[in-house]
This record gives structure tokens, sequence and C-alpha cells, in this order.
């Protein structure tokens, strides 16, 4: 990926959020459709808030809280979160959520869930100039030291990880106090 101004200030923002969350930050989840959570307020929920309150992130709940990581989501951030729904988590293979649950597996679900996490906040809008500034793709690094590849496809923005699997963005900035959420339809497992 080349080197641009974006890319630094992307990198520093990782580093700096690393470093101020002890090395860990995750994915959030938001609402598909609750609309009224885009407030801007300091009334606003965080990103577990948000997830808790949506019943269609119950088993990102269940994987942030079983990887620790629900106190570094409830810091001031901002993190960009790309939120899979249970849906999204249904589509991986048989067994793979039991088995990251399981507490002996913590670093490694803690890896995934970071791959989900972009330091900073990168609003729709961000990513669709970032990805048309740089010839219709644009890679994302996670805060897990990871890549994803974003792209559009018609108006939807798709997201490829690692593995080469593609999820939509479904909803787009779901707001939060402490930073922005699109909620996709998969799971990105990292390399």
């Amino acid at each position: 990926m080349p080197h641009t101004p974006i890319t630094h200030t992307l990198k520093a923002s990782t580093l700096a959020a690393i470093a101020a969350t002890t090395g860990l930050a995750a994915l959030g989840a938001a609402p598909a459709h609750a609309d009224h959570h885009k407030q801007r307020s300091a009334q606003a929920p965080d990103i577990v808030a948000t997830a808790m309150s949506t019943g269609v992130h119950n088993t990102l709940v269940a994987a942030v809280k079983a990887a620790g990581l629900v106190e570094t989501l409830q810091s001031p951030g901002p993190f960009t979160v790309f939120a899979p729904t249970d849906t999204g988590f249904a589509k991986l293979p048989a067994g793979t959520v039991p088995t990251l649950l399981k507490p002996e597996n913590k670093g490694t679900l803690t890896n995934v869930l970071t791959y989900h996490a972009v330091a900073g906040k990168v609003t729709a809008g961000d990513l669709v100039r970032l990805i048309n500034q740089h010839g219709g793709s644009y890679t994302i690094k996670t805060i897990a030291g990871g890549t994803l590849e974003a792209r559009l496809s018609g108006d939807a923005v798709i997201i490829t990880d690692a593995k080469g699997r593609a999820s939509a963005v479904t909803k787009t900035d779901v707001m939060t106090s402490n930073g922005v959420i699109h909620v996709t339809d998969g799971v990105f497992l990292p390399a």
C-alpha cells in the first residue's frame, strides 16, 4: 500500500490507540435498524452499550466479554468498528464460535475482534473517498495489525479479509460516544 499522509495518520493513530488501551481494542456493534443511535452528543451510548441494545449482536457481545475487551470498548477511543451481526457469525464454519469463546482461545479471539477495529473515526463518506482516491480499492490497517481491503460494488462497501472472504457493510455511520460503527454481514478472519 502506498504511504500517504492518511496512511501515516491511521498508523500513528493505531499505535496511539494500542498504547492507550494496553494493546487491546476490539470491534463493537450497532443496531441494524436503530437510527436514533446516530446522536453525536455525550448522551450517545458507547460501543458496548450500543451492541448490547441491538438484539442482533448477541454473539459479538459474548465474544467481547470472553476476550475481556468490554472496558477497552468503553474507553474514549475513538474507534471505527466493523460489527458483524449474529447472522454474520452464523456463516462461520460449524463449531467456530464455541471454540473461540473457550478461555484457552482468548488470544485468538482477541486477534479476531481487533481485526474488526481501526483507530480513529472513519465515516462511510471518508471510506468511500479513500476508495475512490486509491483507484477503486483501499487497504485498511486494523488495530490487530492486519489489513482489510475495501472496495465499492454499486453503492455498497465490500470488505475483503486476509482469507479472501468478502462481507458487505449493511449499515453505516452508527455514531457512538466513542466512535463510529459500520455493521457487516460477515466476520473478518485474519491471516
